[in-house]
C-alpha cells in the first residue's frame, strides 16, 4: 500500500471498503464487456468451488482495487474488468464488498484481467504510479495479468516472475496455463447469448472447455433429447418386427 506524495493529506484514519467510492463515475465501455465478465465468473465457479471447499474466494467485475491514499481517494484505485483472489472472505463483516483494499486485507488478486475498448495503450502503459501496466506489477504484484482484445481475437497474457512481468508464450493447444488455478485460458470463437464472437474463456487442465450454467443447460437437454429420439427409432423397430415395445 503506497501514501501519495501530498502535503494536503492528513491521514489519521484508513479507509475501508465501505468508505471508499465503489465508482469513479465511468461506465462500461461496450455492450460486449459485461456479458464477457459473466461468463468467465460463471464457468470457473465449479474449479473455484474445488479449490476453495470453505468458500473464501472473491471475484471482482468492475471493482476498484485500492492500492493507496490519494485525494481524490479514487485516483489510487484501478478497476480491472474482472479479477480473481484467492482465500480471502466473499463478504467483510456481513457486507457486499464495495472494493477490494490491500491495506485491509493485504492479499493480492491471483490474475487481473483487462478487456482493451481503445488500442492498448492503457493497458499496456508502463509509466510509474500511473500506468495500468506498472500498477499491477510494481504496486499491486499480480502474478498473472491479461489483456485481451476482442477486436483481433486475441490475449496477452504475463507472469510475474522476479518481480516482473514476462510475456507469456501458448500451449500446443494456443492456451494460456495458469498453473494456480489448474486452468488453461485462451479464445474461443461462438456464439454466446445473442451475440457471435471472438469470446475470453476458461478450458480445464486436460483442454475441455469449462462451460457457463445456460450451455451446461444446453448440454443435458440435447442430451435428454437424443436418448428420447434415440427410444423412439428402437420402439418403431420393435414394433416392426412384431413386438410391442411396452411389453418389453
Amino acid at each position: 500500500m503506497t501514501l501519495a506524495n501530498s502535503p494536503e493529506l492528513d491521514i489519521t484514519h484508513l479507509p475501508d471498503h465501505t468508505e471508499l467510492p465503489d465508482s469513479d463515475g465511468t461506465f462500461v465501455k461496450n455492450f460486449q464487456e459485461h456479458p464477457q465478465s459473466i461468463l468467465l465468473t460463471d464457468s470457473i465457479r465449479p474449479i473455484l468451488q474445488q479449490l476453495h471447499s470453505d468458500n473464501q474466494y472473491a471475484i471482482g467485475q468492475d471493482c476498484g482495487i485500492y492500492w493507496r491514499i490519494t485525494e481524490p481517494p479514487e485516483r489510487g484505485a484501478e478497476a480491472p474488468d474482472w479479477f480473481y483472489v484467492p482465500n480471502v472472505p466473499p463478504m467483510l463483516n456481513d457486507k457486499f464488498r464495495r472494493s477490494y483494499v490491500l491495506w485491509q486485507e493485504y492479499i493480492a488478486p491471483l490474475i487481473v484481467l483487462e478487456f482493451v475498448s481503445g488500442d492498448g495503450s492503457e493497458e499496456r502503459d508502463n509509466t510509474p504510479i500511473t500506468g495500468k501496466f506498472w500498477v499491477y506489477e510494481q504496486a499491486i504484484r499480480v502474478p498473472f495479468y491479461g489483456i485481451y482484445e476482442v477486436k483481433k481475437a486475441s490475449v496477452e497474457v504475463y507472469h510475474l516472475v522476479e518481480g516482473r512481468y514476462e510475456l507469456m508464450k501458448a500451449n500446443e493447444r494456443d492456451r494460456y496455463p495458469i498453473s494456480a488455478m489448474g486452468v488453461e485460458l485462451g479464445i474461443w470463437q461462438g456464439q454466446y447469448g445473442n451475440m457471435e464472437a471472438p469470446w475470453l474463456r476458461w478450458w480445464d487442465a486436460q483442454g475441455n472447455l469449462l462451460l457457463s450454467s445456460d450451455e451446461q443447460l444446453e448440454q443435458e437437454r440435447l442430451r435428454t433429447e437424443q436418448e428420447r429420439l434415440r427410444a423412439e427409432r428402437l420402439a418403431e423397430r420393435l414394433r416392426q418386427m412384431g413386438i410391442n415395445p411396452d411389453e418389453v
